[in-house]
């Protein structure tokens, strides 16, 4: 599989945001030489960057960080191993492991450590 369709959502979504920080500053140079303009003085470039830079952050502050954290941070957070995420990961080894002492009784401890030699770091069997 190609890197453009493995990291599709990533590529459509780094698009996204490029055209809309390029589009936020575009149309945010022509307000302020309008306004510049307005009160008679010559639009600064430096006075122009300071304001974007603070209204840029002012919106990844309120939304984009916010977001970052809601979604990263809670898969992060599943993916190592927050108490959470093992305590369901627990529940459906114990269930899987029922189910295989239910279906064949006579192989399922053997399959089992089998299963948990394959694969250490997960509960020992469970009960």
């Amino acid at each position: 599989m190609s890197i453009w369709k493995k990291y599709g959502y990533a590529w459509v979504t780094a698009a996204l945001f490029l055209v809309t920080l390029t589009g936020q500053w575009v149309a945010g140079w022509y307000a302020h030489v309008a306004d510049q303009r307005a009160h008679q003085q010559a639009p600064e470039v430096r006075e122009f960057v300071l304001e974007l830079g603070r209204d840029t952050l002012e919106n990844w502050q309120s939304e984009f960080l916010q977001l970052i954290w809601q979604v990263a941070g809670l898969s992060y957070l599943l993916y190592v191993g927050s108490p959470q995420s093992k305590e369901e990961d627990d529940r459906l080894e114990d269930k899987l492991d029922a189910i295989l002492r239910s279906v064949d009784p006579a192989n399922a401890e053997r399959l089992i450590r089998a299963l948990d030699q394959k694969y250490p770091g997960r509960s020992a069997g469970g009960g």
